[in-house]
């Protein structure tokens, strides 16, 4: 059997890519919304709460120069405090990405979020990643409202302090939609994490890595083909903070960075670019117990890293650059062509560089001496550990099985059914259940049969990894597992995780009380548009 990898797909079948601007123009390529699905109405009973904290949220086009010339058409979010703290809504000044909301365990927080898109079919909704809310409250693709339509999120934050993010969610629009621009950070705090000695104010920074194409007129390009849709957007231009380029002036002290993979398919290895290890201090549901030295770091689309910076022996006028190292296997492996054969069609078919090539990211320049009085801490906060014996299911793990079939990558053989729950799809509240996320071969399929690496992200629920396996039948497995396998951080709180191909992930979580459907689905956000993804319901 002839394998084929991405590029001599394209010159098999003669397909070329078509670029469509972003911002506004994206609405030319929109997919009508789905029939007899009205939003939800979640606040039947609304009147009873009383929000600590009342922002408004508008998804609405802008521009910002981003490239010398015309500015970019975008699509951001515009956010406003109605009552409560009036800078629990940060803006990142000259970027297009939504604002940082800042909150704290404990707090009632309403969001009211209007959809001001442009164009009729341009249905919207928000998700908070990360975080565990009541179904209602989620995001589900369902409640997606159309352009000139509200809808209101009311809900206690639970979650441990940590570093969140939400972005658009309605089915098969949610990866152009964050494209144009809507993504935003959601940053908890609370008293557990406030003990732990830790930079703070100017000295704790966003990092948000994304990936985009521009076309001549500077404008973001988007080719949602058959081709991007199997296999994922990539950019050939990195945005850090919605900037091109980013230089960030630092002194010397320590620095917290909260990294966000914000991209729709890209996957970074990252690492500062003189080999400083880096010292991984948190993951994407919040601090780990104590830090980690990696010498490099996976990160895929909508995990979330936080990592110590320490610039305190750097002098004046040095650069420390945050880069993306290459690595192989995460697709088009076996193929003819090589380990990157896969990758380098990606790039052709959406006008962007190839997945696990080398990239810089950001510069740290130092421009001023300050005296620093932290020092990293030995121990951070507490994790408790599930034990796998707990588990109601221990001896029998659901699984989901990623397969491919007819060039359409699916999840137990299943696409999405916006409203349907399988019987094998129900958990019950408040019970502790493991998981296996299998990234099986796909026989007889002429693209990418030994699979490709997905990041699979849960709602509602966090998990802690238990175990990872590589299957041993085919050596590509191994060779490029070997290229990121050190920087695969599972220690701590996790709601997304990295899937190789040939790998199964064995994964713990506690099923929240809070039922009603909620949606798992692979973070390549083209494979989640089209129907890699399915519901789950959690039931009292």
């Amino acid at each position: 059997m002839r394998m084929f990898n991405r590029r001599n797909f394209l010159q098999l079948t003669g397909l070329t890519a078509t670029a469509v601007l972003g911002g506004p123009a994206l609405a030319a390529c929109s997919t009508p919304p789905l029939p007899g699905l009205a939003p939800t109405d979640p606040q039947a009973d609304g009147s009873a709460f009383k929000p600590d904290l009342d922002l408004i949220l508008k998804a609405t086009a802008s521009e910002v120069a981003l490239l010398p010339g015309s500015a970019t058409r975008v699509w951001t979010y515009a956010g406003s405090v109605v009552s409560g703290d009036p800078d629990a809504v940060q803006a990142i000044p000259g970027s297009y990405l939504g604002p940082i909301i800042r909150v704290r365990r404990g707090q009632k927080v309403r969001v009211t979020f209007t959809n001001d898109l442009p164009g009729s079919g341009q249905a919207s909704i928000i998700h908070w990643h990360g975080l565990q809310v009541p179904a209602a409250m989620d995001g589900h693709p369902r409640d997606a409202v159309q352009p000139g339509q509200s809808f209101v999120y009311e809900f206690e934050v639970t979650d441990r302090a940590g570093t969140y993010w939400f972005h658009p969610h309605p089915h098969r629009l949610t990866a152009q939609q964050v494209v144009a621009g809507l993504a935003g950070l959601f940053i908890v705090s609370d008293d557990e994490a406030d003990r732990v000695t830790l930079p703070s104010g100017d000295y704790d920074l966003p990092v948000v890595i994304q990936d985009r194409v521009f076309d001549g007129d500077n404008q973001f390009a988007y080719s949602p083909d058959m081709m991007t849709a199997m296999m994922g957007y990539l950019g050939n231009r990195l945005l850090v903070n919605g900037q091109p380029d980013l230089s960030l002036p630092v002194a010397t002290r320590a620095y917290r960075l909260r990294m966000l993979n914000g991209s729709n398919s890209r996957i970074y290895k990252l690492a500062w670019s003189d080999g400083t290890p880096l010292t991984v201090i948190g993951t994407d549901d919040g601090l780990l117990d104590a830090p980690i030295d990696r010498p490099y770091v996976m990160l895929s689309p909508g995990e979330r890293l936080e990592v110590w910076a320490d610039l305190r022996n750097r002098a004046v006028g040095d650069e420390l650059r945050l880069i993306s190292q290459a690595f192989t296997g995460a697709e088009g492996i076996g193929s003819a062509g090589g380990m990157m054969g896969g990758g380098m069609m990606g790039g052709m078919m959406s006008g962007g560089a190839a997945q696990g090539i080398e990239l810089q990211l950001a510069t740290l320049r130092v421009e001023r001496q300050e005296a620093e009085t932290l020092s990293l801490p030995t121990a951070l906060t507490p994790i408790t550990r599930h034990r796998l014996a707990d588990a109601v299911n221990a001896d029998a793990p659901r699984r989901v099985v990623i397969t491919q079939r007819n060039m359409t990558w699916k999840l137990n053989g299943r696409d999405f059914d916006m409203m349907a729950v399988a019987d094998d799809e129900k958990v019950k509240a408040g019970t502790l259940e493991v998981w296996e996320i299998v990234n099986d071969v796909n026989p007889g399929e002429m693209m990418d049969p030994l699979g490709m690496a997905h990041p699979f992200h849960f709602h509602g629920v966090q998990f802690q990894v238990v175990s990872r396996s590589l299957s041993t039948d085919y050596p590509d497995f191994a060779t490029g597992y070997a290229t990121v396998s050190e920087g695969l951080v599972d220690e701590g709180w996790k709601d997304t995780v990295l899937v190789m191909p040939g790998e199964t992930v064995q994964l713990l979580m506690r099923f929240p009380n809070n039922p009603g459907v909620y949606v798992y689905h692979c973070h390549n956000l083209e494979h989640a548009d089209n129907g890699m993804m399915r519901n789950y319901a959690i039931e009292a």
